[in-house]
Order: structure tokens, then C-alpha cells, then sequence
């Protein structure tokens, strides 16, 4: 196969360089200097995730299991690692060296290049795609945010479509391969909620193939492409077994599971999973960033309205300063948000050609996923179709923030765009661009003329005086109506490009080197008022996880138990987990059982305490769930005398003098609220059978993630609970050597039956999902190796006419 260097490879090579620039441009600080994003939930996540990584460097093995959170869990989703693992050296080489995360946007962009090529979209157009699609401001504003894993899984979709569109173009084998290194990857990073939109995305395309293709094709033709792609959906998910066999052995026991308290429902409650719900009208921000404000907190600067109505009452300086620095502009539907969800005025331009210009089959398949995208993104806004999926789509009511499938949106409007920017040019369809023009120009117009029709009412104006929020709306109408003529703007420059394209006055390459610098710029200037050289620092770990005082103070505790910080609550801390076994903790997907606790025992129990010590009274007699879980120092504040030790605290094990029997986990739940957890104990008998109490002392011996020691001195056999949390899968327990049954005691705790006499008891986490999937899955990651080479060579032997 002979190729012309300057057509069929420099293109090629220019349009990588522009998006590795582009990297390494806008991320200097990351690429250049050696500086991280400032993540505030990576922070938490390196805070919950220290015991692990310690565990591994100090031992080269995996702590399988974390007590650093939430009184312990199951480690698979905190840090896991497969010796012999290639993804990690694969997205190395793929991404030219750059580092972590921001290597992602630049895959993002080379895999919707590549895509775009495959739709018969020139390789200036589909650089504009690319760029759109990478730089969304959604994409940004994860970044910022900490969300690596959802940034992961988002630029990986194209590199999955391009797969499946590969497999339809007769190019079955190649389809395969890249199908299975995109989804492979995707199903690394661990973000159930991106793949299953992936899959509503590849169900999509498909659907309009078998529309479009089966009289054509006949479905023995299609069934063969299908089952091409299968086999490699079937090796991704091999190359990461592992993984979800960890993560399926998991899912039953955790928030995302079936519920265990009887009066609860499976799955997430419809208020918290759809508590992120985008509002309908929100969806302009994808044309008008600053429709709804920017986000929840944005600068102000002089002579605005806040500005002037602060300085008027006479306010100081520092104090208005304070305000405008962060001014609660947003006044969307949502709780708080980071920043808006802008696709780039010009590709929503571009995709409303393509109703009169594009393909059908693109048309459908583009158009439908971003219907479909946003109709998901509204969540309780529109109620009638999303609590409908929630009830009956298979897995469907295991995810929260539904304004995530907003990912969805933003992969289809650039990728629309380019096609039918390529589609117009070809046809010179003058009538698709004035009728687009004239809608979208005109409904830009409308906004920034006629901003105030709107009342600009948000929920962060409550508890502002009146003089403030009237000046608050005055603000909000200005951002919205410089936007919506910002956005006027770039869409009037790009209708002239295209009609003097159109007319033959300028080239294919000059309109996309245009539209590609407008985009540019578009997005770097939004962008920019999020993820910004403020958002970087040259180590924010070693600021966030300072040692302090009462650290120091704890630290010189070596005995074995856990500490509750109350500086940063139970389910938003990753400092105390960083050094010490932790009562709270950060974590998506908790243990059903510790949410249970929490919701229905601990958060009652802490808020009682705090009122109390506030009035001088330390009440660790009241706090009976928090002592069964070992927890004997309290944190108020970062100097030692902020340190509480709790008298009271159970200790790592105990012998209870008396059995309380239940019959339902409601029953032990109630229990647990009117039991000394010192002296007695709840079992379900209709679980475990009728147990007896004893008498001894049990003395903790020995720690390590994966396994615990005690000794046992039992002048009567009986139940001996610990203080460690009940988990049924890998678990194993034995005395003397000898395997015993794990009970569960006090809704979610440990307890052995002891036999009298003294004896060594340990517990070992040594769990099949893991150590019997270690070895099949790097073989299944070599196959996707091979089958992508094969690929390439089919592919080319079959362009050389020899095949």
C-alpha cells in the first residue's frame, strides 16, 4: 500500500500535535512544572487510601480490606492493584508520556478524531470535534472537581464507538480490538455510571444501523458484526475480571444494593439519586454559559450591582471584598454546582444544521442520544420518565447525579457538529444554514435583549437582605445577557465563514482553521474562569495532611482503635483516615449496613453528644454505638488539647454478659438504641440460632489490613463480639487453627463463638473474587493485544488487495 505522506499521514500528525499542545498549554503547571490540580475529593480519596498504599510499598502485597473508613471496608474500590496489569503501561504509551489525569482529555481528543475520520468527516473538521468534545467545560469542571474516574470514562466513549463503527464498515476484526482496548480501559477506571450511558450510546447506534441496514445487509451480515463485538466486549470485561468480580461481590452489601433494614427499598432513595437533577431551562447553558449564573460561588468585580449595593450600606471593605470574591450568583435547580455545562455555542450551531444537513443515520443516532441525554439529565423535572426508568431499567436506580448523562450530550452535539459542518460544505446547502442560523441566532437574540423576562430567584438567596438580593438579580440579568450576545457573536462569525465557505470565497481548510481557533478560544475562555492557575499547587497533599497537634497527641497511642473527627463530619473526611483507623471517612458506595448505622444510630448519637459537650457535659455513656466500634478519641480541632479520649470506648474486642435476641434486622436496629453494648449484645436468631452468652477476656495481639490476631482467656464459652465490621464474603476466622463460623452480632459487627480455655484466634481476608481472577485477567488483557494487531494487519492486507 503506497501512502502520500503529505495527504494520508502529515494531517494526521498536525492534528496530534495541536491537541498534544493543547495540553500541555492550557496545563502547564501539570505538564511543565512538575504541579497538581488542587482535587478536592483526590485529597480525601489519598486520605482514605494511605493505609492501603502504605500496606503495598512496606509489603508488596494488597490490603484487601481498609479500617481507615468508616470503621472498615472492603478495599476494591478505595485502591486495588493486579500485578502483572498492562492497562497502566498501555494508557502511557497511548497518551505520549503525559501525566495523570490530564492524559485523558488528550486521548478524548485523539479518539474523536479518529472517530470523526471513520464518518468521512476532513481531518480539519474532526479537529474541531475533538477539541469541543475534550474541552467542554463539563470535562473542566470534573477536573477541578477531582473526578478522574468520570473524566476517564467520558473521553473513552469515542474510542468505544469508533470499535462498534469500525465492526459495521466490514472492518470486523479491527472493530473488535479497539472495542475491546476502549471498553477495557473504561472498565478500569471503575465508573459504572459512564459505561452503562456508553452502553445506551452503543445500543443507540446500533439500533439506527439495523433500521438503516437490515434490508441491505441482511441480519446473517449484521449478526456477524454483533458477534465480532461481542467477542471483544467479552474480552474487556475479561481483562478486567478481577475488577468487577471484586466489585459484583461487593455491590449486594453495599448503598447500591438490596436493602436490609425491612422498611427500606433497594438500590438509592429517588430523593438523593436524583437530588442532581439539570433543569430544563438549564439546558441553554450549553449555548449561554452564564444563563443560570456561572456557578454557585463566582467573582464579582466593581461597579456591579452587588458591588455598589454593598459599599451603599456601608459595608468594609474586607467584607465586600469577601462577598464579590464568591458571590452566590448561580440560580438553577440544582443543590450547588461548580461551574455551567457549556458545549460550545458554535458545535450546538453546527448540530442544529445537521436536522437539515447531516445523514440520516448520523442524524439519528447523534440526534437521539442527546434527546435522550437530556430528557435523563432532568431527573425530577421531568418525573414521569425518569422515575419510570428508576423503577424498571435494570440497574438503573444503583446511580445519583442523573445531570451526569450530560456527558452523553456533549460527546454527541461535537461530534453532530463536525459531521454536518463536513455534510453542508460538500452539498453547499444554503438553506440548512439560514433556517439554523436564523433559530439559533434569533432565540440568542431573545435572551440577550429580553433577559429580564426572567425573575432570577435562587435558593442561595435566602437569608440575604432584601437590598442585597434585589442587587443579586440585577447581576444575574447582566451575566445572562453579556452571554447570550458573547455567544450571538461567535455564532454570527461562524455563519459567515460557512456562507463565504458556501460561496467558494474561502477553502475547507481556512473555515476550519477559523471555526477551530473560535472554538478555541470559546472554551479556553470559559474554562479558564474554572480550572485556572489558582487551581494548582506544587504538593497540596503535604498543606491538606499537615500533621497537627492533636495528631501529634493520638499518634503516641500505639494500641489498636479508631478515632471520629468532628471538624469535617463522618461522611466528608479524608485527614483522619490518613493516619488513624477512622469512624468516618469518604467514600461513594459505603457498606448498606454503616449507612444503615449512620442514618438510623450514629448521626443521632453524635449530634446529641455535640449539643451536650457544647454545655460542658461529655456524655461518652450516651454514645453506645460509637464505643462498640472501638472508638476511643474524639477530634474537635487541630491543637492536642482538641483531643478527647473516650473512657467509654468498648476496646478492639469484648465478652457481653447477656444475649439480646431479635428476629428482624429492624428489631436490632431499634435494640441498639437501648443496650448497654458493653454487657449485652443483639443476635438474630433467626439467622444464626440461639446463642449463648460466656465470660473471659479477649486481648488484641496483632494487626494488619488482611488479618487480625486476639487472645482469647474464656472461663465460659460464649459469644465474644469485636469490634470490626461483619462482611460474609472472605472472611475466614480461626481457634487454634481451626476454621470457625463468623456470627453477626449488633447489627454489623463480628462475633465468634469462644470455647472456655485459652486460645489464638485470627481472622484472615482472602477473598476468591480476587485471588482466582488475578491471572485469567492479564491473559485476557494480552488477547486484546493481539486482536488489535490483528486488526491492523487484516485491515491493511485487505487495502493492499491481497485478502
Amino acid at each position: 500500500m503506497q501512502l502520500n505522506f503529505k495527504k494520508d499521514v502529515l494531517p494526521h500528525l498536525l492534528g496530534i500535535a495541536i491537541f498534544y499542545a493543547i495540553v500541555v498549554v492550557y496545563f502547564a503547571p501539570v505538564v511543565l512544572q512538575d504541579q497538581v490540580i488542587m482535587q478536592g475529593d483526590i485529597l480525601k480519596w489519598e486520605g482514605s487510601a494511605t493505609e492501603a498504599l502504605n500496606y503495598r510499598e512496606a509489603t508488596g502485597e494488597e490490603a484487601l480490606w481498609t479500617n481507615s473508613v468508616f470503621g472498615g471496608m472492603p478495599a476494591y474500590f478505595v485502591s486495588l492493584e493486579f500485578a502483572g496489569d498492562i492497562t497502566t503501561s498501555l494508557l502511557s504509551i497511548i497518551t505520549l508520556g503525559l501525566p495523570h489525569p490530564v492524559n485523558s482529555l488528550f486521548l478524548g481528543m485523539v479518539a474523536m478524531y479518529v472517530l470523526m475520520l471513520t464518518f468521512g468527516v476532513r481531518p480539519v473538521f474532526a479537529i474541531i470535534a475533538s477539541v469541543a468534545f475534550s474541552l467542554s467545560s463539563y470535562n473542566l469542571l470534573s477536573l477541578a472537581a477531582g473526578h478522574n474516574a468520570k473524566i476517564w470514562g467520558i473521553c473513552l466513549m469515542p474510542l468505544i464507538l469508533l470499535g462498534i463503527h469500525l465492526a459495521f464498515k466490514k472492518k470486523r476484526i479491527l472493530g473488535a480490538g479497539v472495542l475491546a482496548l476502549g471498553l477495557l480501559l473504561q472498565l478500569k477506571f471503575n465508573h459504572v455510571q459512564i459505561t452503562y450511558y456508553t452502553l445506551i450510546i452503543a445500543v443507540i447506534y446500533v439500533l439506527v444501523r439495523l433500521i438503516f441496514e437490515w434490508k441491505k445487509e441482511g441480519f446473517a451480515e449484521i449478526g456477524k458484526t454483533i458477534a465480532f463485538l461481542l467477542l471483544g466486549a467479552i474480552l474487556a470485561v475479561g481483562g478486567n475480571i478481577g475488577r468487577l468480580a471484586t466489585a459484583m461481590e461487593y455491590a449486594p452489601y453495599s448503598t447500591r444494593g438490596k436493602a436490609t433494614l425491612e422498611s427500606a427499598s433497594a438500590g438509592l432513595d429517588k430523593d438523593y439519586a436524583f437530588s442532581w437533577s439539570n433543569g430544563k431551562l438549564e439546558t441553554l447553558t450549553l449555548l449561554v454559559p452564564n444563563f443560570y449564573g456561572g456557578g454557585s460561588s463566582t467573582p464579582l468585580g466593581e461597579n456591579t450591582a452587588s458591588e455598589k449595593a454593598l459599599r451603599s450600606n456601608g459595608l468594609d471593605p474586607a467584607q465586600i471584598n469577601g462577598f464579590l470574591k464568591g458571590a452566590p450568583t448561580y440560580w438553577g435547580d440544582q443543590p450547588f454546582t461548580g461551574g455551567p455545562i457549556y458545549g460550545g455555542v458554535i458545535l450546538v450551531f453546527l448540530a442544529i444544521i445537521g436536522i437539515w444537513a447531516a445523514p440520516k443515520e448520523s442524524l439519528y443516532t447523534f440526534g437521539g442520544i442527546i434527546i435522550l441525554s437530556l430528557m435523563l439529565s432532568w431527573g425530577k423535572n421531568l418525573s414521569w420518565f425518569n422515575y419510570l426508568l428508576f423503577d424498571i431499567l435494570p440497574g438503573y436506580n444503583k446511580f445519583r447525579a442523573v445531570s451526569m448523562a450530560l456527558g452523553m450530550t456533549l460527546f454527541a452535539i461535537p461530534a453532530l457538529g463536525a459531521i454536518s459542518l463536513e455534510r453542508i460544505y460538500r452539498s453547499k446547502d444554503f438553506k440548512a444554514l439560514y433556517i439554523a442560523g436564523a433559530a439559533v441566532g434569533g432565540l440568542l437574540l431573545i435572551l440577550a435583549v429580553g433577559a429580564g423576562i426572567f425573575r432570577f430567584e435562587g435558593a442561595a438567596d435566602s437569608g440575604l437582605p432584601d437590598w442585597l438580593i434585589n442587587a443579586l438579580r440585577q447581576d444575574r440579568k447582566a451575566m445572562l445577557s453579556a452571554s447570550a450576545w458573547r455567544s450571538f457573536a461567535l455564532v454570527g462569525a461562524s455563519f459567515a465563514l460557512i456562507y463565504f465557505a458556501l460561496k467558494n470565497k474561502i477553502s475547507d481548510l481556512v473555515l476550519g482553521l477559523a471555526i477551530f481557533g473560535l472554538v478555541t478560544i470559546d472554551l479556553w475562555s470559559v474554562n479558564k474562569h474554572y480550572l485556572n492557575d489558582d487551581s494548582y499547587q506544587a504538593n497540596p497533599a503535604r498543606t491538606y495532611f499537615t500533621e497537627t497537634p492533636a495528631d501529634q497527641k493520638i499518634a503516641k497511642d500505639d494500641s489498636y482503635f479508631r478515632v471520629l473527627d468532628l471538624t469535617e463530619g463522618l461522611t466528608s473526611t479524608g485527614k483522619s483516615p490518613y493516619r488513624f483507623h477512622s469512624l468516618g471517612g469518604y467514600h461513594g458506595a459505603k457498606m448498606r449496613r454503616y449507612q444503615d448505622l449512620l442514618d438510623n444510630r450514629l448521626n443521632f448519637e453524635l449530634n446529641d453528644f455535640v449539643k451536650k459537650a457544647q454545655e460542658g457535659n461529655f456524655d461518652f455513656e450516651g454514645i453506645q454505638t460509637i464505643n462498640m466500634m472501638n472508638t476511643k478519641y474524639v477530634i474537635a480541632g487541630t491543637a492536642a488539647n482538641s483531643v478527647f479520649e473516650n473512657p467509654e470506648a468498648n476496646g478492639p474486642a469484648w465478652v457481653p454478659s447477656q444475649i439480646v435476641t431479635v428476629q428482624t434486622n429492624q428489631e436490632e436496629m431499634d435494640e441498639l438504641g437501648r443496650i448497654d453494648t458493653k454487657t449485652q449484645a443483639t443476635v438474630n436468631t433467626s439467622e444464626f440460632g440461639e446463642i449463648n452468652a460466656g465470660s473471659g477476656e479477649i486481648t488484641h495481639t496483632y494487626y494488619a489490613p488482611n488479618e487480625l490476631k486476639y487472645q482469647a482467656e474464656m472461663s465460659a464459652e460464649g459469644l465474644v463480639v469485636f469490634s470490626e465490621i461483619y462482611y460474609p464474603v472472605g472472611w475466614t476466622a480461626t481457634i487454634d487453627g481451626k476454621e470457625t463460623d463468623i456470627l453477626r452480632t449488633d447489627y454489623l459487627l463480628r462475633g465468634l463463638i469462644v470455647p472456655a480455655g485459652t486460645h489464638e484466634i485470627v481472622f484472615k481476608f482472602e477473598p476468591k473474587s480476587y485471588t482466582a481472577t488475578k491471572t485469567p485477567m492479564i491473559i485476557f488483557q494480552y488477547l486484546i493485544v493481539l486482536s488489535l494487531i490483528a486488526g491492523v494487519f487484516v485491515t491493511i492486507k485487505k487495502k493492499d488487495g491481497r485478502g
